[in-house]
């Protein structure tokens, strides 16, 4: 059934462009000629400058760990809330989605209210030789636990679709665990498991909140590069943050778009 784009449609239309334009095309428009307004070269020199490549490799390294990391726990906790019936479910599927619910700088204040240098908890680990907030593992810690949320109801429908009648058939067959495993419940979910984890990457990467609780920001060690660019900001350097922060843009967009084609690949494949 063919429906008439009238004049209704295109009102629509215009309006929603417009809107969108105001909220995201037109605020790149402006870091990206913040970053350009001087030439290209003073901003290619922004983003090589030491303080800078460091703060891009520690975001990119850390993103990177935490997407791998979220992939496996996020398919995990997707399986124990579709698949199991336990006390506390309910409250784990709230646990998932606290990120959406709090600002990530609260959740920041909460690791360093449990695992702080002035914590039980945290002078314990530190006499033990591990050191969690204001360190790497922290950074860490913090980032999966915010952006876990974008694994998990990735996976859950595609999981939630699967019929177990087709893993009791495979077993009745002769196949073993791994094989049941490998050739009948993980093939279905390797494309949400995918773009899942490009989106949980690139949240990652311009994570700002949380890291500027718990990272300790020390250039060259724990800065990562959202907190480096509110450090330029806040140095009157506005053009150089621009600049890195156009880095930052390009990175998460890429991960995240790589992450849908290849979920779309792998789902058509």
């Amino acid at each position: 059934m063919s429906v008439r784009w009238g004049l209704a449609g295109w009102a629509i239309t215009a309006g929603v462009a417009l809107w969108v334009g105001a909220l995201v095309a037109l605020p790149l428009a402006a870091v990206g000629a913040e970053a350009l307004h001087r030439g290209p070269g003073p901003a290619l020199a922004a983003v090589l400058h030491p303080d800078a490549l460091r703060a891009l490799a520690l975001s990119a390294s850390l993103a990177t760990w935490v997407a791998a990391v979220n992939t496996v726990g996020g398919l995990a906790v997707a399986w124990a809330l579709v698949r199991w019936d336990f006390p506390g479910r309910r409250l784990l599927a709230a646990a998932v989605d606290l990120p959406f619910a709090v600002p990530t700088l609260v959740v920041g204040v909460l690791f360093v209210a449990l695992l702080g240098p002035n914590t039980t908890l945290g002078r314990a680990l530190e006499a033990a030789g591990l050191r969690v907030v204001y360190a790497w593992p922290g950074m860490a810690v913090a980032l999966c636990f915010v952006t876990l949320p974008f694994v998990v109801r990735a996976v859950e429908p595609v999981l939630a679709e699967l019929d177990p009648a087709e893993q009791e058939a495979a077993r009745t067959l002769g196949a073993t665990r791994w094989q049941v495993w490998s050739r009948v419940v993980i093939p279905p979910l390797i494309p949400p498991l995918v773009a899942g984890g490009g989106q949980s990457l690139a949240r990652a990467l311009g994570e700002f909140g949380a890291m500027a609780v718990v990272s300790g920001n020390v250039p060259r060690e724990t800065l990562v590069a959202s907190v480096y660019v509110l450090g330029e900001v806040e140095a009157g350097q506005v053009g150089d943050a621009a600049a890195v922060s156009l880095v930052l843009l390009a990175l998460a967009a890429a991960a995240q778009l790589a992450g849908r084609r290849a979920g779309r690949w792998l789902g058509a494949a």
